[in-house]
């Protein structure tokens, strides 16, 4: 069964333009090949954290929503744990 999703992950700072394209892509795709079709990716921009996670004091903030079964969540969840671009992940599941 297919849920609302909002996932919001933050990259690190020193990443140059291109690679930040890359990475929203990659996972863009990650989602696509578990059977999701509506992703709304919003690049929200470099900001200032509220502490210092993983060394950075600010970060890339993205946000992507999208319907989905748990089990594409997972994989996207697995993905971001071993990505040594992005430095904090959240997802939450919207109310129906």
């Amino acid at each position: 069964m297919s849920r609302r999703y909002e996932t919001m992950y933050i990259l690190r700072p020193d990443l140059p333009e291109e690679t930040i394209d890359q990475t929203i892509a990659r996972y863009q795709t990650i989602l696509n090949d578990q059977g999701v079709t509506e992703i709304e990716t919003q690049h929200r921009g470099k900001r200032r954290l509220a502490y210092e996670l993983k060394k950075c004091k600010e970060g890339i903030y993205i946000q992507m929503n999208y319907t989905a079964p748990a089990a594409a969540v997972e994989e996207l969840k697995k993905s971001f744990r071993i990505s040594e671009e992005v430095i904090q992940f959240l997802t939450v599941r919207e109310e129906e």
